[in-house]
């Protein structure tokens, strides 16, 4: 008997390793299609005035610090510098350049077919400070060192506006009327929300009727030795982002005094019970048939073995995998809606009861919730009638939006990728932080997140970060990117 039992275990095993075995070797491509277009590029590599270009537009200080205190001047500036260095993007009859909401910038290149809908193109032109870091070159020099060029903005996001209009304004010079229309959006607040700047550009294109193809906008970048299980350059496209929900909590209703005759609970107290419940209770993870699951489809053609096994059978290891991703925070983020705590303030004196105390929690929220149910879900878990919850700022996680091998949008910005970058492998992924992508979810459900700088892990840091830089020949890539996207862009099919 014991021996049938092992006979039909082994057999058994073996059956299941075969599986496995086929799968990860007849694994399906989820990579786009090479594209059939041939687009000559030359006149980019080694250009000195696109390199000097950026380095310029480097040395305004478009800062923004909260709504409303921006650098105004320094955008205004930035104005007149963008029409100086492109001259042939500002004065062609193609061209319809409009200033929204005073500071933001709308440009409508107009196509050859108007039975095509547009499609935009997005960046923004504002940069986060720099106060209180300490760079090894000035922040605002656009200095080039050791092949690359250093300064705020360069990787966030002023290398993928100056690339736009350099890819227009060698279209326009070689006299390549657009087929599609172009829509060129550029916010002057995104690091404080763009709610002075790409919301009233969506709204302004929603008020005139426009439909719009896709968008693209900045997002992911090209990631190499980032990603370890794969030895190839990775090309993530957010297809969604996460929303968030600012909530502060106070609690004001304990006994306030002298601290020698405590009550037996102080506001301070009853508040950190209340976040101490929501740290000890994370949301539950998100890891069935969506973006997360399907990143690993993608990759799993291309990832190198052991991992080959473990991408194309999700069906045997999502559990082994789920658990992996779960010990690191970076991607523990990515599967379900996050708590962090990032204020708590109270009392007033050391030997003074505390007459309140507050708290500011911040969720950053998966795609499969909403703004109420994590609302719901804390005041749940609270349970706690002293703790009063208000909401400061928040926002819905975007749509999802399609990814299939016959979308357009997706495709186009996919098969621009790896125009540029060959050997890159791409896969869906939900972004974390926001963008100005949500404030155009009124005119089109297709919105793609990526950037086309190439990122090592040294270079992560530097987004927000000191030394903010770009190399030379990548940022001659993103002017590239942007020119064949033009192109692909044209097409009224794939």
């Amino acid at each position: 008997m014991l021996l049938t039992i092992l006979s039909a275990t082994s057999a058994g095993l073996c059956g299941l390793a075969a599986i496995v075995v086929h799968r990860a070797m007849t694994v399906k491509s989820r990579q786009p299609k090479p594209s059939e277009l041939d687009i000559d590029t030359t006149p980019i590599d080694g250009n000195q005035q696109i390199k000097s270009n950026l380095q310029e537009a480097i040395t305004y200080q478009t800062v923004s610090r909260m709504p409303g205190d921006i650098n105004y001047d320094e955008i205004l500036k930035f104005h007149d510098f963008l029409k100086r260095v492109f001259p042939t993007v500002h004065s062609s009859p193609l061209v319809k350049r409009e200033v929204i909401a005073r500071y933001s910038l709308l440009y409508t290149v107009e196509g050859s077919n108007p039975s095509l809908k547009p499609y935009i193109l997005a960046a923004h032109m504002d940069v986060v400070p720099v106060d209180g870091q300490d760079w090894d070159v000035p922040p605002f020099e656009g200095r080039e060192q050791d092949g690359c060029i250093y300064g705020r903005g360069t990787i966030d996001d002023k290398h993928s506006l100056m690339g736009i209009l350099e890819a227009l304004e060698l279209r326009l010079q070689r006299q390549e009327k657009p087929i599609r229309t172009m829509l060129l959006c550029f916010g002057h607040d995104e690091e404080v929300a763009g709610n002075e700047g790409a919301a009233v550009i969506g709204k302004t294109l929603k008020e005139r009727g426009t439909e719009v193809e896709f968008l693209l906008d900045e997002g992911f970048t090209i990631l190499q030795d980032v990603i370890k299980q794969v030895r190839r350059p990775v090309g993530l496209i957010g297809v969604s982002e996460k929303g968030f929900v600012m909530l502060q909590l106070t609690v004001d209703s304990a006994k306030t005094g002298h601290s020698s005759m405590p009550p037996s609970e102080t506001n301070v107290g009853i508040l950190a019970e209340a976040v101490s419940k929501l740290e000890r209770t994370p949301f539950p993870i998100k890891f069935e048939r969506g973006v997360s699951y399907d990143n690993f489809n993608f990759l799993a053609s291309e990832a190198d073995y052991p991992f080959k096994f473990v991408f194309a059978n999700l069906w045997l290891f999502k559990s082994m995998v789920k658990r992996i991703m779960h010990k690191q925070e970076s991607t523990r983020a990515t599967l379900h809606t996050t708590t962090a705590v990032t204020m708590f303030n109270g009392g007033i004196k050391m030997n003074v009861l505390p007459p309140s105390a507050t708290a500011i929690i911040n969720h950053r929220i998966h795609p499969s919730q909403t703004v109420q149910q994590v609302l719901d879900r804390d005041k749940l878990l609270i349970n706690d009638s002293r703790v009063k919850m208000e909401v400061l700022q928040s926002k819905e996680a975007s749509i999802t939006s399609p990814y299939d091998d016959n979308c357009f949008g997706y495709q186009t910005v996919g098969q621009s990728i790896k125009h540029v970058f060959p050997n890159a492998i791409l896969a869906p992924a939900i972004l974390m932080a926001n963008t100005d992508t949500i404030h155009y979810a009124c005119v089109t459900n297709k919105m793609y997140r990526f950037c086309p700088t190439l990122n090592y892990p040294e270079d992560v840091p530097r987004f927000h970060g000191v030394n903010e830089r770009i190399r030379v020949k990548n940022y001659e890539q993103v002017v590239k990117f942007y020119y064949i996207t033009m192109h692909h862009a044209d097409r009224e099919h794939l």
